[in-house]
């Protein structure tokens, strides 16, 4: 058995894999307006739904990909994954239809969902407790720079190829991260540790995480922190274009914000071993729903032109910052008690906060009328039902 690499190595490449879900995401906001005129003309905002699909596919295949995981090892699940993902890709690459488009990202999620499920796998295989939740901190560092950049590299393959080419550029990163990992990274769950991949035992861990009160109300609050960001990045593009009027300009303002907000990862690395991870989501939640109620309250009373683009471009910036001092943190404390079935817990726990947070972005998107104010009452809502979440939990907790 090959030794592990170094631990920076280990947060490089576990960064890599989880920002395949970043990156074939972010990459497709500046194609949308191209497949809305091509695909889906009569209803552009249709074409939003390049992204929810995705993160169906990926809820979906997230559900499998931990008991598959824990049957026949990490490397195989991040292998067999990125090879579902990047056929997938080329399928996408060639579709004339919107619904053939939407089938292709739908598999593509679907595939993604193993590398995804893997990282946070080996990340509880290697760490634990705190330690754990400082790892994850340093990885998504590494992982903000790759959403930082995808807007404006899928703006330049889409000058050079058309929407297309994006496809073709999901496939070569997965390929690459894929044979990086499979030349340096060992397997961390040993054979005598792996159990079996049936119904009954997905079924055994789904009810032992529903009886555990601090697994469950973490992944719920991780659902509605997932539909705070799937909402922000499925309406952020024709907000720029069709509020403000700076389609041409988003890919820049996206990727200024997202190494800014990168800079949570540092703030959650340097804070969370000394304040806790509970007290770190509580209190990000809460600035996010003040911030948020100043929003409405600004949007509502006419806020217009170049003062209200700043005021929403510093409320998107925060967004994004809450969400990397609370979704690495809400895993951290889902995973602590379920570390003897890590690869089912991460399943099960990430396909259900997927699922609500697709129907929860749904919502917005379907919702969205050429305003910020559905994504402004839609964050609002979701950060105050969080905290809730968050108090049942710590209710729930002293009572064990």
């Amino acid at each position: 058995m090959r030794p592990l690499p170094k631990r920076l190595e280990i947060i490089a490449l576990m960064a890599m894999l989880t920002a395949t879900l970043a990156f074939s995401i972010d990459a497709m906001l500046p194609a949308l307006p191209e497949i809305a005129a091509k695909m889906t003309p009569q209803d552009v905002n249709r074409a939003q739904f390049i992204v929810t699909s995705f993160v169906f596919g990926l809820g979906i295949g997230t559900l499998f990909a931990g008991p598959l995981s824990d049957r026949f090892g990490r490397r195989s699940l991040v292998i067999g994954g990125c090879t579902i993902y990047v056929a997938a890709a080329i399928w996408g690459s060639q579709a004339q239809t919107l619904e053939s488009l939407l089938v292709a990202r739908v598999i593509q999620g679907i595939g993604a969902a193993g590398p995804r499920v893997a990282t946070m796998a080996i990340l509880r295989d290697l760490y634990s407790g705190r330690d754990m939740a400082r790892t994850i901190s340093f990885v998504m560092i590494i992982f903000t720079l790759v959403p930082a950049i995808a807007p404006l590299v899928g703006t330049y393959l889409i000058h050079w190829g058309g929407w297309p080419a994006v496809f073709w550029a999901f496939a070569v990163f997965a390929l690459i991260c894929s044979l990086w990992f499979s030349i340096r990274m060992p397997e961390t769950l040993p054979v005598e540790n792996r159990r079996p991949f049936t119904l009954g035992a997905i079924w055994s861990a789904t009810v032992e995480m529903y009886r555990h009160p601090v697994v469950l109300w973490s992944i719920v609050t991780q659902g509605f922190c997932f539909g705070v960001l799937f909402s922000m990045i499925s309406t952020v593009q024709p907000i720029y274009d069709g509020v403000f009027g700076r389609g041409v300009e988003f890919p820049y303002w996206f990727g200024g914000i997202v190494l800014v907000a990168g800079m949570s990862g540092f703030v959650n690395a340097a804070l969370v071993m000394r304040l806790g991870m509970r007290k770190l989501i509580v209190t990000m939640l809460w600035v996010q729903v003040t911030a948020s109620s100043v929003m409405l309250a600004l949007t509502l009373s006419g806020l217009s032109g170049e003062t209200a683009f700043y005021v929403f471009v510093a409320w998107q910036t925060l967004v994004f910052f809450q969400i990397g001092l609370t979704l690495g943190n809400l895993n951290a404390i889902a995973l602590e008690p379920m570390g003897h079935v890590a690869g089912l817990a991460t399943s099960i726990m990430g396909s259900i906060a997927t699922v609500v947070a697709v129907l929860l972005a749904a919502l917005v998107t379907l919702n969205f009328d050429n305003s910020i104010l559905p994504l402004v009452v839609g964050i609002l809502s979701y950060c105050a039902i969080a905290i809730l979440c968050m108090r049942i939990m710590a209710r729930a907790e002293q009572r064990m």
